[in-house]
């Protein structure tokens, strides 16, 4: 497992994994931008956690690089056949979904404010997103404040160059960009949405989107161009999103009778979210139960069937066929060009074919190779690989030319500027803690639910061994002894017994889950195909908080027409229930 960094180092200056001091620019002066963050279990105690012992967790929770050796037994970066099944792979959930749990992320909490190495005063955050699925983090201000996110009829976004497919024409469009001396930043409403180059183009398409509703006539004004432009959004969220990651039985706990694609006839069955006044973020959902899509996190995409290259954007070499990376980039690398990282111009031809990424009516991916679409990983306790050593606090990228190593794929956690661990699984784990959240097991006592038993609570991939018919992962009683420093697991040996952090008890709790399908036999051949969803906790807290926030906004669908579908705006047609991939078809068919 990867080890970069100590636990409790200074928290970084800027930043948007795990926490940290952002946002010194948004505008403050404004009450819509004001949201508190609060508690949904206000009377729970906060855990104690040592802080090696959540250092020891973190280091089991972060995966080893994939390798492959060369003929001189050398070892080079790798990652699984596109042909072959990889065993950590969701097939339930396309990794467009981990992209847009980012969005919605991005869309609704944005704590400028807090601190990863003390504890905070909850009651006290303030959220400079409105706690509402309501594209603020697209909109900015809009246009009247802020012009230069929009042409100049005031309707219609400013957008990016136009993107090819590995060179073959595209509707795609990067988002516009400002010179900031050698970078190229995104004039956007929200920085953090360029952050990876998924999510800013998952980000343009919002922008074309908006453009093509006023293009078409189906919408007259900015003002009823952003009105449908949010209501498709929160439809996606209810009737797509949530049944994928929440599962439909823990759906319709909170919404009786209801199905993907129905009206929303009752009012929705909220147990523990109930805002005292205005809606707020619960800081069980924001620092620990949301976070479950880190674990989704694939270690390499493929963004277009077009593009084969490697090193030479020209063409893959042989090697590089055979360690899988033709074509396909890691989601963050130290080599310039071999990662999706953000914060910065790509290549244009990386514009991304969505069908790779989402389903959506009417397209038909091949199940394997190039044109597959490809899953996400399985929510789980385990992260891939390159979060050990996210770019925002690390080294700058090696200059292009650089040997394709293991180790140059790998940043460095730049310690001397103090900008705080580079490892996410750390970042998570002591932002839980000094957020003083109690233990999962505290939390699912508090919603009458019979805790997962410790000999349950597993670190590592939901993943069955076939050679050793086994499952992958050891137990959370055992972290210590096999990742614990030397002369600690006598004094931290029973430290996470019957007690475990909140966010990896979510995970765990969702391996768990799919360990019991697996056992009961319900589920008949390859256990690695069993689809993994959150579970009990984590998906009650999840649906919960969005759904909350959805009935607590008097502009949302629901509360203004909750009848409305997106075919009555004229951008669907299917009789299957509309999602992602469908919004992003309307936005960008030519």
């Amino acid at each position: 497992m990867t080890s970069n960094s100590t636990p409790f180092e200074r928290a970084p200056a800027t930043g948007a994994h795990g926490g940290g001091l952002r946002g010194e620019s948004v505008y403050r002066g404004s009450r819509t931008f004001q949201g508190r963050f609060g508690r949904m279990f206000r009377a729970l105690p906060a855990a104690e956690f040592d802080g090696e012992a959540l250092f020891a967790l973190a280091m089991a929770m972060s995966a080893e690089p994939e390798t492959i050796q060369d003929a001189e037994k050398r070892e080079w970066p790798a990652a699984e056949l596109e042909d072959n099944l990889d065993d950590e792979e969701n097939l339930a959930t396309p990794a467009g979904y981990t992209y847009l749990g980012q969005f919605i992320d991005h869309d609704i909490t944005f704590d400028p404010v807090s601190s990863l190495q003390r504890q905070n005063d909850v009651d006290a955050l303030v959220n400079f997103r409105t706690p509402a699925l309501d594209l603020d983090s697209v909109y900015g201000r809009g246009p009247d404040a802020q012009p230069y996110l929009y042409q100049d009829d005031g309707k219609r976004f400013l957008l990016g160059r136009k993107l090819t497919q590995g060179g073959v024409d595209s509707a795609s469009r990067d988002l516009p960009r400002v010179s900031t001396g050698r970078k190229q930043r995104a004039l956007i409403g929200d920085p953090r949405n360029d952050e990876n180059v998924i999510v800013s183009q998952l980000h343009g398409t919002f922008l074309q989107f908006h453009n093509r509703l006023i293009d078409d006539g189906l919408a007259g004004s900015f003002q009823e161009a952003q009105r449908l432009v949010r209501w498709h959004y929160q439809y996606v969220v209810l009737n797509d999103f949530l049944p994928r990651i929440v599962g439909l039985d823990g759906l319709t706990q909170i919404l009786p009778g209801w199905s993907p694609g129905q009206p929303l006839m009752n009012p929705p069955s909220l147990r523990f979210y109930h805002p005292r006044e205005d809606a707020y973020i619960p800081i069980e959902f924001s620092a620990a139960a949301y976070r479950f899509g880190h674990s989704m996190v694939r270690p390499i995409y493929r963004l277009n069937p077009n593009h084969d290259g490697g090193r030479d954007p020209r063409g893959a070499t042989e090697f590089e066929r055979d360690a899988g990376l033709a074509g396909r980039f890691f989601i963050f690398a130290g080599v310039q060009k071999r990662g999706l990282n953000g914060g910065d111009a790509f290549p244009d031809d990386w514009a991304i074919d969505w069908s790779l990424y989402f389903n959506s009516a009417g397209v038909h991916p091949s199940d394997s190779g190039s044109r597959r679409v490809q899953p996400a990983y399985k929510i789980d306790p385990s992260l891939v690989n390159p979060l050990a050593f996210l770019s925002e606090f690390s080294r700058p990228p090696l200059r292009p030319g650089t040997t394709l190593t293991v180790k140059a794929l790998q940043l460095k956690p730049d310690t001397a500027a103090g900008r705080g661990p580079a490892n996410l699984a750390l970042r998570n784990l002591i932002r839980g803690h000094t957020m003083g959240l109690p233990t999962g097991q505290d939390v699912a006592r508090a919603m009458g639910l019979e805790p997962i038993p410790d000999n349950e609570l597993r670190v590592g991939k939901a993943q069955w061994i076939e050679e050793d018919q086994v499952e992958d992962g050891i137990l959370l009683a055992e972290v210590i002894d096999k990742f614990g420093k030397p002369g600690e697991p006598a004094r931290l040996r029973d430290h996470f017994k019957q007690r475990a952090p909140l966010w990896f008890y979510v995970l765990a709790e969702a391996r768990a889950l799919w360990s019991r399908t697996r056992q009961s036999g319900n589920f008949p051949g390859d256990p690695n195909r069993i689809p993994v969803h959150l579970g009990p906790v984590g998906g009650r807290i999840v649906a919960e908080t969005l759904i909350g926030l959805l009935t607590a906004d008097s502009h949302s669908y629901l509360n203004q027409h909750p009848l409305w579908t997106p075919r009555q705006a004229g951008t669907f047609q299917s009789g299957s229930v509309y999602g992602m991939g469908d919004f992003i078809k309307y936005a960008l068919q030519r």
